[in-house]
């Protein structure tokens, strides 16, 4: 039997503009803009929240949005979505691909805010069949992280009230109709190091009076590589990556510095305190090998905590889920190493489901090399690709999922 929460979702989103939300989409595609600086994104879903009917207030935490639909009654439920994009030069080929220099919604951001303006006018158009109030956000600068502690700093909940309860989710690669759920643990935290290695400058040809921070920042970097094989237990995980090392300017000049950057994914905080101590131990260590005349400055730059769904709201929102769209669709993941800053919009104590959407066209993924889902999912775009082009197919699913989550937290009449 269909619950409630389901019936009214699918009689809710049974006629949705779906070209017209595809239109949005391309035109958000086509128009990415970096974080803190989504001006015209958060325009345009003020707009539609305004012509939906809700309260509307841009500018919070920056360029952030919030919209509430007060509806007598019952719960208050957050549904929140990301808007910022990436400085990736995108390289999909597409009709409406990015017209912006260097820059690309390369994470499905601009996925993420076609479907909470769907979502929005869906449950404004239907409000005659739920009780309880809607807070629906769009948070700027989730990619560097801080925006949703932004948007809390700025007084989102004391404008808007304090939310019983918060939605979210994310497209990710897989074949297209799949909505993963974890009952607890679903991404890990993420912890950005930045490592600055002084030496002493000199010229090329007289390295003897010199400390050249080049090659004890690619000792660093090698070392490095063995905090997770040798300092991190088998039965747990975590990931290091260096992802920027700069350093010089000229072929012939040792330079007097060398700037490492690095990012840490852990899933307990023991294991990110162990992993620091390392990263500090070896940089200072391979430091003091080289002979450097200062020690290196180690700073712990953007952080973002696991997400850990809270196992009852997110089974309710799986079970609505599973209604919606049939058995088989919403899988158990575990925890992936992707992280969010979402948590900090739970302020510690409110609960949550954050939930996963499978956005890879079937073409795509069905010429994808390999036999088995890991094989697949390593040869298809991933979030962060230049080639990272979500299905068309997903856009009106997507705003079924938030429906639908949402009804069956709000009173359903």
């Amino acid at each position: 039997m269909t619950s409630p929460a389901a019936r009214v979702a699918l009689e809710l989103t049974a006629d949705l503009p779906v070209t017209e939300l595809e239109d949005l989409y391309r035109d958000l595609h086509r128009h990415p803009e970096l974080s803190l600086r989504e001006h015209r994104t958060a325009a345009t879903l003020a707009g539609r929240l305004t012509g939906a009917g809700f309260e509307v207030a841009e500018g919070v935490g920056g360029t952030g949005v919030a919209g509430v639909l007060r509806n007598g009654d019952g719960p208050v439920v957050l549904v929140r979505a990301d808007m910022d994009a990436l400085p990736v030069t995108e390289d999909t080929g597409l009709p409406y691909a990015s017209a912006t220099d260097g820059v690309m919604h390369a994470c499905g951001h601009d996925l993420h805010v076609t479907w909470l303006a769907g979502a929005a006018q869906a449950l404004a158009a239907g409000r005659e069949t739920w009780n309880g109030t809607l807070l629906v956000v769009g948070q700027p600068a989730e990619e560097t992280g801080g925006g949703a502690a932004r948007m809390v700093a700025d007084g989102l909940y004391e404008r808007f009230g304090r939310p019983d309860v918060l939605l979210g989710q994310h497209a990710v690669p897989g074949p297209a109709g799949l909505y993963p759920h974890a009952p607890g643990l679903i991404m890990s935290a993420s912890t950005d190091v930045d490592i600055v290695v002084h030496g002493r400058g000199g010229h090329g040809s007289r390295p003897e009076a010199t400390v050249d921070p080049v090659v004890t920042a690619a000792y660093l970097v090698t070392r490095l590589q063995t905090v997770v094989s040798r300092e991190i237990a088998a039965g747990e995980s975590a990931v290091l990556t260096v992802g920027r090392i700069e350093a010089g300017s000229r072929p012939n000049i040792i330079p007097a510095e060398a700037r490492i950057a690095l990012n840490l994914r852990t899933r307990s905080e023991a294991v990110r305190q162990r992993m620091l101590a390392a990263v500090r131990r070896i940089a200072h260590g391979e430091c003091l090998a080289a002979g450097c005349p200062r020690e290196p400055e180690v700073t712990i730059a953007a952080t973002f905590p696991m997400t850990v769904n809270d196992a009852g709201t997110d089974a309710t929102v799986a079970a609505v889920h599973g209604e919606v769209f049939g058995a088989g669709t919403v899988p158990d993941p575990g925890p992936v190493m992707g992280s969010e800053d979402f948590p900090e919009l739970a302020l510690g104590s409110i609960p949550y489901a954050y939930w996963l959407v499978t956005t890879t066209p079937a073409e795509v993924w069905e010429q994808a090399p390999g036999d088995t889902l890991p094989e697949k999912l390593a040869a298809v775009p991933s979030n962060h690709s230049p080639h990272f082009a979500p299905d068309l197919s997903t856009v009106a699913p997507g705003v079924r999922t938030l429906v639908s989550g949402a009804l069956a937290l709000l009173s359903v009449t």
